[in-house]
């Protein structure tokens, strides 16, 4: 390519990425925001501000990021990037959590520092980075930036555990980076080329043994399967979710997931089939463990990080069955967790606002807040993928591609995934509806007096705005079928 071509596609390319342009420029203008409104603002209103101009800047994000859909599929700064169909879906997914930590931020009053939204900016354009990198020094890079800007973010939580979590986060996101660069590095060494579009790189990979192919593939996916808090990368997940605040870790459980789950997608086409087995058993051995895990917990947000080992574990089988209707249950099945998920946090945390979240803490509390821990039982189900809502279609379409490709390509494997993933599901009811019984079958103790819901009118409305879409999206999945089968 020429010097002239090259600056033409430069030129094309920044006007390819307008939403990460904007989301750069807003987080810069967010690293002086504190500066600038101290002059004519309080201390006590300085945090409202900043919230407010942080959800007017996700609503452009996302006003920008849904104008690309119409866009021609085409190479950002080819090969680094490349922007489809599927890679604005899931921005939109991300941009759209986003949106909702806000909203739970401003209902439950949190008065983080300035460098909470700041961070959450940055985390957010590394996230949607990584939608669209096709190349794997892309991918590194952007997970390094979600990654670094997560550390920060959990350790500025002002729980006293949060010094522990962070370090565990940080120590074990560490370790998986450093395995996935020297993975990356033996597949530059093998192939020539960090394009997983390229040929040239899928080529290279078979012409080398099985063994040497798997465990310089499994090194590579190390940085990803720590995102997605599968076995053996899920270490931190407990003790991050029990010490960040609540609205910080309803995002990290889900946005990052989302975009991991797209770079498996992409990844999916350079892998060698003996590697899908491979990919099967962490899934269902991630879906056992964080279920049983999940049975012991005291803490509803401990109980919540076990339960995403399990639903990473659910996403990942999306992909081993390696089939266009699998990668579309999986793309489904994210969405639907971001709601579910998202949704179960708010709710959890407007019951007992800002605390430790104590599964104790829920007792009786049905009786208080009907509205609320009615939808609360709701979202519990769909978690539990019972129906009439979202979790149960999500899981459905899942475990119907993995009966599908076993049906085509009759591997013992899939069939055991497919069993095992089915009692799993069964298993889960067991702690999924330990809140609904809280909530409606004890008694308030009398030594805790509830800590009363602020701003209740309007976390009501969000509750019952979410809830529509939990049973809706049930009965309408449609709805969400039609973006995903334009892809």
């Amino acid at each position: 390519m020429e010097i002239n071509d090259q600056l033409i596609h430069i030129r094309q390319s920044l006007s390819g990425i307008a939403p990460e342009i904007f989301l750069g420029l807003f987080f810069c203008l967010f690293l002086c925001s504190e500066l600038l409104l101290s002059k004519w603002l309080g201390k006590d209103k300085i945090s409202g501000w900043l919230n407010t101009i942080a959800l007017g800047g996700s609503i452009i994000t996302l006003a920008l990021v849904a104008s690309q859909w119409n866009d021609e599929p085409s190479y950002r700064f080819h090969p680094l990037l490349f922007l489809d169909h599927q890679a604005v879906f899931f921005k939109i997914l991300i941009v759209g959590a986003w949106m909702i930590t806000l909203i739970h931020v401003r209902v439950l009053k949190y008065d983080f520092p300035p460098e909470f939204n700041a961070l959450l900016i940055a985390t957010v354009a590394g996230l949607n980075l990584l939608t669209m990198s096709t190349h794997l020094l892309t991918i590194y890079l952007t997970l390094e930036l979600i990654s670094i800007s997560s550390y920060i973010l959990v350790s500025l939580s002002p729980y006293k555990k949060a010094a522990e979590g962070g370090l565990k986060y940080l120590l074990f996101g560490t370790a998986s980076s450093a395995v996935m660069l020297y993975g990356i590095s033996f597949i530059y060494g093998l192939t020539g080329t960090l394009d997983i579009t390229n040929e040239v790189l899928t080529q290279g990979l078979l012409q080398n043994s099985t063994a040497v192919t798997t465990a310089v593939i499994i090194m590579t996916l190390g940085g990803l399967l720590f995102k997605l808090a599968l076995i053996p990368f899920h270490v931190w997940t407990p003790d991050v979710y029990e010490s960040a605040p609540t609205p910080l870790v309803s995002f990290l459980s889900v946005a990052p997931k989302a975009a991991v789950i797209l770079v498996l997608m992409r990844l999916a086409g350079i892998l060698t089939a003996e590697f899908f087995p491979i990919l099967g058993g962490i899934a269902l051995i991630s879906i056992t463990i964080g279920n049983v895990a999940a049975l012991w917990q005291t803490n509803a947000r401990r109980l919540l990080a076990y339960s995403s080992i399990a639903q990473a574990g659910y996403l990942l089988v999306g992909i081993a069955a390696y089939s266009r209707f699998g990668f579309e249950a999986a793309v489904f099945y994210s969405a639907a967790y971001l709601i579910v998920n998202m949704a179960a946090f708010f709710m959890i945390d407007l019951l007992a606002p800002q605390s430790n979240t104590a599964l104790s803490d829920y007792e009786g509390l049905g009786k208080k807040a009907i509205w609320v821990s009615g939808a609360l039982t709701v979202v519990m189900v769909a978690l539990a993928g019972l129906p009439p809502t979202l979790g149960f279609t999500s899981k459905f379409l899942i475990f119907s591609a993995l009966w599908d490709s076993y049906q085509h390509q009759q591997l013992p494997w899939m069939l055991w995934l497919l069993v095992g993933g089915i009692l799993n599901a069964a298993i889960a009811l067991a702690y999924y509806l330990r809140l609904p019984y809280l909530l409606f079958f004890k008694e308030i103790r009398s030594n805790t007096l509830p800590t009363p819901m602020p701003n209740i009118a309007v976390g009501n409305i969000v509750t019952g705005i979410l809830v529509f879409f939990v049973v809706m999206l049930f009965f309408k999945p449609d709805w969400m079928m039609r973006w995903i089968t334009s892809f």
